[in-house]
C-alpha cells in the first residue's frame, strides 16, 4: 500500500528523511481493527519523528501520522484515537507509563490503511467531514484537555494563548471562544494575530507585551521564548498549563513568582478517548469546524510538511487518501 514514512532520521534536514512508497499493509489481529484512511492531518510530531526524537533507528522504516478519519473493517465511519496503551491499562490513557502514540511503535496514519486497537475508534458524526474529523485527535484533543481538564476554565475566565497560529493554539482559540472564555493570544506574526481575532480571540498582542490585566490561565506550548511572560501574565492563584516547549526548556523557572503568588503549573499531554468523544460532541453542538490551512493528496505530503516546517501555517494541514 502507498504510505509516507521515515526511512531514516535527520535532525537538521527532517524532510530529507521522508519517503513516499509501498509499505506492507496492516493485518487484522485480535482486538484490533483495520481502517481505510480517508483523511489524515499533519502535526509537529511528524517533523520531530523525522528528526529522530522518540523514533530510534531500530524502528525504521516507520509510517508517520497520528491522526486519521476513515472507514473501519465493519463499514463504520470512524475517528482514530492516537494514544495506544498497554492492553491491561484501564485508567486515564495519558498516565500509562507504557503508552505510545501511532507512528512511535505502531505504524501511523499516512497510508491507505492503518491498524489500531478497536477501542481506539469512535464514531465520526455526519456533521463533520473526514477532513475536519481528522484534525481532532491530536492538536484539538490536546487543546481540549488543556482548557477544560487541566485549567478547568469556565465561562467568563480569561485565558492567554502563547504563540497563536499552530494547530494546538488555533484549537485553543476556537474552543475557548465557543465555550464563553475571553481568549487573548500572542504571536510574532501580524497575520497570525489577525487570524486569531477572526477565529474568536478578543485581543491579540505581540510577544512579551504588557497585558491589560493578568489572566486566569495561560496555555503554554512555546517554552523558553514565552515562559517569563507567562509567569508574569497569570494572576495570583492562577494556572499555567504546559503542553509543549517548541523553543526549548525555560530557564530560569521564576520560582519566586510561583511560590509567592501561589501559581499552579500543570502539565498536559494529548487526551483520553472519553475526552475525544466529548470534544467531538462539543464541536457538533457548537457547529465548530476546525480551520484547515490546506488539503493535499497523500502524494504531496512533502509540501504539506514543508509548509508546517516554515511556521506559516494557520490551522491544520490535511492529506487525503
Amino acid at each position: 500500500m502507498l504510505a509516507a514514512y521515515a526511512a531514516r532520521t535527520d535532525r537538521d534536514d527532517p524532510l530529507s528523511a521522508l519517503e513516499l512508497g509501498e509499505q506492507p499493509a496492516p493485518e487484522a489481529r485480535a482486538g484490533w481493527a483495520v481502517v481505510d484512511v480517508r483523511a489524515a492531518s499533519l502535526n509537529q510530531h511528524d517533523l520531530w519523528s523525522l528528526r529522530g526524537v522518540g523514533l530510534p533507528e531500530d524502528r525504521l522504516p516507520m509510517i508517520l501520522g497520528c491522526d486519521a478519519a476513515g472507514v473501519d473493517d465493519q463499514g463504520n465511519e470512524v475517528i482514530v484515537h492516537a494514544v495506544v496503551t498497554d492492553p491491561d491499562w484501564r485508567a486515564d490513557e495519558t498516565l500509562d507509563p507504557r503508552r505510545t502514540i501511532l507512528s512511535e511503535e505502531h505504524p501511523g496514519t499516512f497510508a491507505e490503511r492503518v491498524a489500531v486497537p478497536r477501542r481506539n475508534l469512535i464514531p465520526k458524526p455526519a456533521e463533520l467531514s473526514f477532513v475536519e474529523a481528522s484534525c481532532l485527535p491530536t492538536a484539538w484533543l490536546t487543546a481540549y484537555r488543556m482548557l477544560f481538564t487541566r485549567a478547568r476554565a469556565v465561562p467568563g475566565s480569561t485565558v492567554l494563548v502563547q504563540g497563536a497560529g499552530g494547530g494546538v493554539s488555533t484549537a485553543l482559540v476556537a474552543l475557548g471562544s465557543a465555550a464563553g472564555l475571553r481568549v487573548w493570544v500572542t504571536s510574532r506574526s501580524a497575520e497570525r494575530r489577525a487570524k486569531a481575532l477572526e477565529l474568536g480571540a478578543e485581543q491579540a498582542f505581540e510577544p512579551d507585551a504588557r497585558l491589560p490585566a493578568r489572566v486566569d490561565a495561560v496555555m503554554e506550548t512555546v517554552g523558553a521564548a514565552t515562559w517569563s511572560h507567562s509567569v508574569r501574565s497569570v494572576r495570583s492563584g492562577g494556572t499555567i498549563v504546559v503542553a509543549g516547549a517548541t523553543t526549548g526548556d525555560a530557564s530560569p523557572a521564576a520560582l519566586s513568582h510561583v511560590f509567592f503568588r501561589q501559581l499552579s503549573v500543570v502539565g498536559s499531554t494529548m487526551g483520553t478517548r472519553e475526552e475525544l468523544e466529548q470534544l467531538v460532541a462539543f464541536c457538533v453542538r457548537g457547529g465548530i469546524k476546525p480551520p484547515v490551512h490546506e488539503v493535499l493528496p497523500l502524494q504531496e505530503i512533502r509540501r504539506g510538511l514543508a509548509d508546517l516546517l516554515s511556521e506559516t501555517v494557520v490551522g491544520k494541514v490535511v492529506v487525503t487518501v
